[in-house]
């Protein structure tokens, strides 16, 4: 029923405003006027005009979400924690995937605006974007996840202490006897790459060892890096020695576990692997993997939280300052790493 509420108002004979708070499940109607005007809105099979809505109320009730890579369960996680939060507001999802091109991310970012969003989480690919800092100064609520921009102006941002989470997973291999690690890391450009990197080498400074940049390797996050980065490591062994790796994302280390495989290595035999966000919840994995681990359900609660609260200050001269919230990560200590 393409009918407005002018039209049913007319046809029962009633006011707009009557109409418009049965609608809106308004309290002060009475009982017997909201039973005629639902059953005729039943009847006719009435849904609200969203649109026309969201011009009178200035708000359309969405979030936009861009993520990198939406076959990650890391933020399919995130988001449910995001949903579990701004659903009980009565907000919907706009969930973008940008493919990790700094590109169709600022032309994600136009969509979501010209979509009216009312806030914006962002795991951003473009550290110095100037799309996201035009709607930051514009006053969009916008928080950051997984990937820090360098702005020029405070921001939000929920994520984990990827520096600690490096030197957690590096302490646990030195914890073992192993101190020719080697290491596999995302982008270095970006924060996250960058601060696990900067974990690893921070624990073996610490632990009295000198960092041997021959055994470092940046991929891109996707298996096929881990793959070829854990190939060369193998192929330089016999001068570069390791025993054990530590692989800072999940797609890449499943490409080095297939790369240690296809050279016939075993895990942890030949090789100890530590691995980051690894998820294998059938539990198929032979061996488990050690690995890095963040609650990103609770990420995503913090996310969803921060989002109600800066929507709820936009009628407000000054909101509270922006936050930067790190959440501790944690080791899931399982079968692919050994004694020596």
């Amino acid at each position: 029923m393409n009918k407005t509420l002018k039209d049913v108002a007319r046809e029962l004979n009633m006011s707009i405003s009557t109409i418009s708070r049965v609608v809106n499940n308004k309290d002060n109607v009475n009982e017997k006027t909201r039973d005629i005007v639902m059953a005729y809105l039943e009847k006719h099979k009435y849904t609200p005009n969203r649109v026309a809505k969201s011009l009178k109320e200035n708000t359309t009730k969405t979030i936009g979400i861009i993520i990198p890579d939406i076959c990650e369960v890391l933020f399919g996680q995130i988001i449910k924690g995001i949903d579990q939060i701004v659903s009980q507001y009565d907000y919907s999802i706009i969930l973008v995937d940008s493919h990790e091109d700094k590109h169709k991310e600022e032309r994600c970012l136009e969509l979501l605006y010209e979509q009216r969003i009312d806030a914006l989480v962002l795991a951003t690919v473009n550290s110095n974007g100037s799309k996201v800092l035009e709607l930051i100064n514009s006053g969009l609520a916008v928080v950051f996840i997984d990937n820090l921009p360098n702005l020029s102006v405070p921001y939000d941002a929920v994520l984990i202490d990827n520096t600690a989470a490096s030197k957690m997973a590096i302490n646990h291999l030195l914890g073992q006897g192993h101190t020719q690690i080697a290491c596999i890391v995302g982008s270095t450009s970006e924060t996250t790459g960058g601060d696990r990197l900067l974990g690893y080498r921070l624990a073996l400074e610490e632990a009295g060892i000198s960092v041997n940049e021959n055994l470092i390797r940046v991929g891109n996050y996707k298996e096929d890096t881990g793959y070829s980065c854990m190939e060369e490591l193998i192929r330089n062994r016999g001068g570069q020695p390791f025993t054990a790796v530590y692989v800072a994302a999940e797609m890449m280390t499943f490409g080095a576990i297939k790369a240690i495989g296809s050279h016939g290595m075993s895990i942890p035999e030949d090789i100890s692997v530590v691995g980051f966000d690894v998820h294998d919840r059938a539990g198929l994995m032979l061996p488990s993997i050690t690995t890095m681990r963040q609650d990103e359900q609770q990420i995503g609660k913090l996310v969803g939280e921060l989002l109600m609260k800066r929507l709820s200050e936009r009628e407000q001269a000054q909101g509270s300052p922006k936050q930067k919230i790190l959440m501790m990560p944690f080791l899931e200590v399982k079968s692919s790493t050994k004694q020596i």
